[in-house]
């Protein structure tokens, strides 16, 4: 076994045990072997067993925070253009549908990334992976959609599996070709391409391991998401849903039918959506920073919690939802969304993996887990939530290698 990297004298170190909670270690340390946590404990027994001298990487953590590498299981990073000057329309009184009537919005960005070549698609998304590395994400889920034709959405796959091998954060894809009506098509019509064409072809691609669907009033309608679903898991693809943003249709309730992995916004589920949802052992991943941005109202998490739901949180990145920084989304959770700084975390680490079918010991620090962590300039895990606005992030660990520091 190789010493990676010993993490040491720490103010604490917070892993999440199997059943969801936190359990905090004081003045303690973490060892890792192979890339994997090989202890968790009080620095004075770890080090004398995992010499930091003997370690490939020696990370002196005194009076840091230590945590779980964020996980951010819902974004949509890949795409060309700017939309800043839709988020001064919006702060006139524009509403996203009228901005997306007027030829803006998810249809401006698709006219962008399709006149886009792979090489600045690739610099676009590397970009946007340094931000999240920096800001203590190391597992990131990227969607395409922005390209509603067959031959863009391929591109788009094929870069998020270029950039998942070129960067540290790793890189989960998913196929949303159904992620709005392409201009000039019919709804129904555009679903059939979808079904009959596109999903095929991603199939054959082998890349994405999801398909997604934005099931919206004005977008695609509960029969129309099945059939995009049923196709993509015919197809080997597991389903997601975009469910209950902007009006209640019945999205949530088809994610449980469905067996997705996640229903995600929800902003206008109900309670009864919700225990759907905790029947189906589907994950809920809200999204504080898009009704952030979009001054909507925000997602009852505590609702979710009561019912027994294990919460996930996300950024959404987008060009409507410009924040990389998971950080950002766990204050969000806890100042608009009633969450506490712990159920904040777990949301944004071991229950962001679970939205992602990723195996248990994913985002927990848990011994023989993978060691991606974030050690932050901070004494506490809830500096993450309390310090709003500022990056807490000093380092980052990825498989135990330092792939960054602050």
């Amino acid at each position: 076994m190789t010493l990676t990297a010993v993490v040491h004298d720490a103010a604490e170190v917070v892993t999440v045990h199997e059943d969801g909670e936190l359990g905090v270690y004081e003045e303690a340390a973490v060892a890792i072997e192979d890339g994997e946590v090989a202890r968790v404990g009080s620095t004075g027994p770890v080090t004398r067993e995992f010499p930091p001298e003997n370690a490939a990487h020696a990370v002196d953590a005194s009076g840091k925070s230590v945590i779980p590498g964020f996980v951010d299981p819902h974004t949509h990073a890949l795409f060309a253009g700017d939309r800043s000057d839709e988020f001064e329309a919006k702060l006139r009184g524009k509403t996203y549908q009228e901005i997306l009537a007027e030829g803006g919005g998810i249809l401006r960005t698709v006219r962008a990334t399709r006149e886009a070549g792979d090489e600045q698609l690739l610099a676009n998304l590397l970009g946007h992976l340094d931000t999240m590395l920096a800001h203590g994400t190391t597992t990131v889920e990227v969607k395409s959609g922005y390209g509603l034709d067959t031959e863009t959405e391929l591109r788009m796959l094929s870069v998020i599996d270029r950039a998942n091998d070129r960067h540290p954060v790793d890189v989960v894809p998913t196929f949303m070709g159904a992620h709005a009506v392409p201009e000039g098509r019919d709804a129904d019509d555009y679903v059939d391409e979808v079904v009959d064409e596109q999903i095929p072809e991603v199939a054959s691609q082998g890349i994405a391991r999801f398909c997604d669907v934005f099931c919206e009033e004005g977008v695609f309608d509960v029969e129309q998401s099945r059939q995009v679903l049923e196709a993509g898991t015919a197809a080997g693809m597991t389903p997601k849903v975009h469910a209950e943003e902007l009006a209640h249709i019945g999205g949530t309730k088809l994610a449980a039918e469905v067996g997705a992995a996640s229903a995600d916004h929800l902003l206008h589920s109900t309670e009864e959506d919700i225990d759907a949802l905790v029947e189906a052992d589907v994950v809920p991943v809200l999204l504080p920073g898009t009704a952030f941005g979009l001054g909507a109202a925000y997602a009852d998490a505590r609702t979710f919690i009561d019912a027994g739901a294990d919460v996930a949180i996300a950024t959404d990145f987008n060009p409507n939802c410009y924040s990389q920084s998971v950080g950002f989304a766990a204050s969000l959770s806890c100042v608009e969304m009633g969450m506490t700084p712990a159920e904040a975390l777990v949301a944004a680490t071991t229950n962001a993996a679970d939205a992602l079918d990723l195996p248990d010991d994913h985002g927990t620090l848990r011994e023989g887990a993978p060691a991606d962590l974030a050690v932050l300039d901070a004494p506490t895990h809830v500096h993450v939530p309390y310090n709003f606005g500022v990056n807490a992030v000093d380092a980052v660990l990825k498989d135990g290698e330092v792939v960054h520091r602050g």
